[in-house]
This record gives structure tokens, C-alpha cells and sequence, in this order.
């Protein structure tokens, strides 16, 4: 999980003082309790209690809330067999030296109320008083857990979470594969392609429009569908239009055209494909278009000089710089969108197995997010940067912490390829 500095008592009063100077229980959120940036290094203690009540609604509450700040990338989630305090006394209150000598420094706790579900959230070191509280109606239980889980993560660290985003995947059928599109955490999975063809690629534009390449009409032509109907042709050049990558402001899409014969990355207008500048020319083949988060930078995959490696190219066009060394079979990049850095992600073979990597180009620091795990490849990050979907030969579809630290979990079984993680929810 993300490394993170552990706030001092000091740290922790001088918050206190903040929060009661300002008004409320959910003024403390004005300031950040968890510095991401630090390079002090430790995970946020939170204990996530059940609630005394053991329905179906209560119990998703729990499960849901539980892998959510689990996979955040800046928590510890405590073992809950090692809890002290009398949950059913407490309610919705906390006896914050029973949580204390646990070594929580968090604890958030939720209730049915009616039609709606009650969250308080606490810090241990601020007594019995919640620094954050929040109401949901629970229609949707899954939806109101993961909004909830996205203010704790915002009061936290003052970024916001991904929960509730979705991720789109290839499903692979005996002759056929369709695009796939699910929750984040692997629920409500439902096809996007509606054809019995070959669909390949998907990509998330800013909007949550889904490109990708259908072989529905015997070409690898490019489509768009924006939910609802019939997907909208895109680009049908002669050949390849395949690996789409949407600019930052939705307006423009990178991909690999092969028009001319030979594969090369081109940039075309989104809503009609028409070409806007060819961005690559060389012998070699320029496939998988990734767009850099402010939109001045494609990272791209090239044989130019030799095996395929990750390249870098301005969006304008212009001479490309290879960055990756690692090994003699790098693809796949996508950008971290995390400000002020300039990290992309890739899948390599630099042993016996395809492996995910994170490679920081300011630091050439490389971090390895998988290891002696199978074959895994097509990395995407999530929207803050926190964590990483990838697919996972055989397997399925994986996330990990971006990191590098800790174990990645499973959030889809079956054949999948091609992943792609979705914008921030809108809310």
C-alpha cells in the first residue's frame, strides 16, 4: 500500500486546536491528518467495527467498507478479533481508550437508521467526538458505502478516492470477445459491445464513453459507445485502428492507424475521426498510444530498436525518446495521473514471466508491482493514482497498490485482457 507519515501527538493536537477554532465535527476535515508525499514511511491504522446487528444490509455495509479502505492505499485495516471495546455499549460512540490500546488511530462505524444508513468517523486521539458524519439512504447500499469511504479517504489525506468508479475489460469467448465494463471492486459487471464479433481495446474517455475495435465489420474499425445504442464508427481507415488513448479534455483520440502500410501512432478527432496529425514515422511498428495526464506527452510502444519498447513522443509530434531498458519486451504504458509526476506504467518481460512495472521518469526509479505471480499485463491506474488494475493470464482482473507494497486482490474471475480503469465518480 502507499507509504505514508504517521501524524505525531503534536501533530494531532495542533489539528485539534484547528478544528474546534473553526466550528463542528466536520471542520477537522480542513486540514489533512495523512501526508501522501511523505517519504516517512507507515500505513494509517483504522479499525472498521461492525455494526451489532447481523442482517444482509449490515453485513454488505462492513464487506463493502472494509475492501474499499482496504485497497486506499494509505490505511492498515485492523484485524477486528483483536477489538476490546463493547460494541454494543458504544453504538455509534466510541470509547477511545479501549480503540487506543488496539493501536487504532482511526475508528468508523456506521448504523441502520430507517431507510437511510448513519457513518460517524473518528480519531482516537480526539476523543469520543466524530470528525466526520454522514447519512446515506440505503437503496444502494453498495453506492452510499462507497461514497462514504470516499470522504474518509478526502478528510484523510485531501485527495479524492475511486470508489464507485468502473473499470472496462476484453472478455474472451471460444471465438468471439466482447467488452466489459464493472464496478471497481468487481460488481454489476454488464456487457458494453453488442455484436457477436471480436471487440478488443477498451478505453475510457473523461466523460465515461468507452472507444474500442470491432472486427464487426471485417475491419479493425474504431468505435465509440457512450451508453445506450448502438456503438458510433469512429475510424474505418484501410487497416488498423486499434489502441485508442483519449486527450485529457475528451476532444481528441491517439491510436494506431496502418493506413499506409506501415503501423504508426496517429492523433484523430473525436467526434468524427477525421485525422488531426500523424505523430510517429518510422520503419519500425508504433502501436499502444497512451496520452500523459496534462495532454503534452504520448508514451507509445515501438521495435524500432529492436524488441518492443516503451517510448515518449510530444503530442505535437517530434523526436521520440526511449525510456525503458528493463528487459527486451516492454508494452503497454499507461500514465499515472497523479500531479506533478510523471510515471507510467507498463507491462514487461524481463525474466521468465510478463510482470507489471511503474517506472517514475524523473527519478528513473523502476518499482515492481508484481513478481513470481503468473503472467500479468495491461496495467491502468486508478484516477487518483493510488492503485493499479491489471489483467492477469488465467486468472483475471487484479488491483494493486501502486506502490509496489502488499498483495494484489482479485476483483473479477474469468478470461480478461485489455484493462482499463474509468474516470473519478462525479461524486
Amino acid at each position: 500500500m502507499v507509504l505514508l507519515q504517521i501524524p505525531s501527538s503534536l501533530a494531532i493536537g495542533a489539528l485539534l486546536a484547528v478544528g474546534l477554532s473553526l466550528g463542528g465535527p466536520d471542520a477537522f476535515a480542513q486540514e489533512k491528518v495523512v501526508d501522501v508525499t511523505s517519504t516517512k514511511k507507515g500505513l494509517y491504522p483504522i479499525a472498521l467495527p461492525s455494526a451489532v446487528e447481523t442482517d444482509s444490509v449490515s453485513k454488505e455495509i462492513a464487506q463493502v467498507q472494509s475492501f474499499d479502505l482496504g485497497v486506499a492505499g494509505v490505511f492498515k485495516v485492523l484485524d477486528p478479533t483483536a477489538f476490546l471495546a463493547d460494541l454494543k455499549a458504544e453504538g455509534l460512540g466510541i470509547d477511545p481508550q479501549k480503540w487506543k490500546d488496539v493501536g487504532a488511530l482511526g475508528v468508523a462505524k456506521y448504523k441502520l437508521d430507517g431507510d437511510n444508513i448513519e457513518f460517524r468517523l473518528y480519531e482516537v486521539s480526539k476523543g469520543n467526538t466524530a470528525v466526520l458524519s454522514r447519512k446515506y439512504p440505503k437503496k444502494d447500499t453498495r453506492a452510499a458505502v462507497h461514497k462514504w469511504c470516499n470522504e474518509v479517504v478526502k478528510y484523510y489525506t485531501g485527495e479524492a478516492g475511486f470508489f464507485g468508479s468502473k473499470i472496462a475489460f476484453t472478455s474472451k469467448g471460444k471465438s468471439t470477445s466482447s467488452i466489459m465494463a464493472m464496478d471497481f471492486d468487481g460488481a454489476n459487471a454488464y456487457k458494453v459491445s453488442n455484436n457477436k464479433s471480436t471487440n478488443i481495446l477498451p478505453a475510457w474517455s473523461p466523460s465515461g464513453a468507452i472507444a474500442y475495435t470491432s472486427f464487426m465489420r471485417n475491419n479493425p474499425d474504431l468505435y465509440v459507445s457512450s451508453g445506450g445504442g448502438r456503438a458510433k464508427k469512429i475510424s474505418s481507415q484501410k487497416g488498423m485502428n486499434t489502441g485508442a488513448s483519449w486527450s485529457p479534455d475528451g476532444s481528441k483520440i491517439a491510436l494506431t492507424l496502418s493506413k499506409d502500410g506501415n503501423a504508426e501512432i496517429y492523433v484523430i478527432n473525436a467526434s468524427d475521426g477525421s485525422i488531426v496529425k500523424r505523430i510517429t514515422n518510422d520503419k519500425g511498428i508504433d502501436t499502444s498510444p497512451a496520452y500523459s495526464p496534462d495532454g503534452s506527452q504520448i508514451a507509445f510502444v515501438s521495435d524500432r530498436n529492436g524488441g518492443p519498447q516503451i517510448f515518449v513522443v510530444s503530442s505535437s509530434g517530434g523526436t521520440a525518446k526511449q525510456v525503458s531498458f528493463n528487459g527486451n519486451y516492454n508494452t503497454t504504458p499507461t500514465w499515472s495521473p497523479q500531479k506533478g509526476k510523471q510515471i507510467i506504467a507498463y507491462t514487461t518481460r524481463d525474466g521468465g514471466n510478463y510482470d507489471i512495472v511503474t517506472l517514475d521518469l524523473s527519478t528513473k526509479t523502476m518499482t515492481r508491482i508484481t513478481q513470481n505471480e503468473g503472467n500479468n499485463e495491461e496495467p491502468s491506474f486508478s484516477p487518483n493514482g493510488r492503485a493499479i488494475a491489471f489483467a492477469r493470464s488465467g486468472q483475471g482482473v487484479f488491483i494493486a497498490n501502486a506502490s509496489g507494497v502488499g498483495k494484489a486482490v482479485k476483483v473479477y474471475s474469468g478470461s480478461a485482457t485489455g484493462v482499463d480503469w474509468g474516470p473519478a465518480p462525479s461524486d
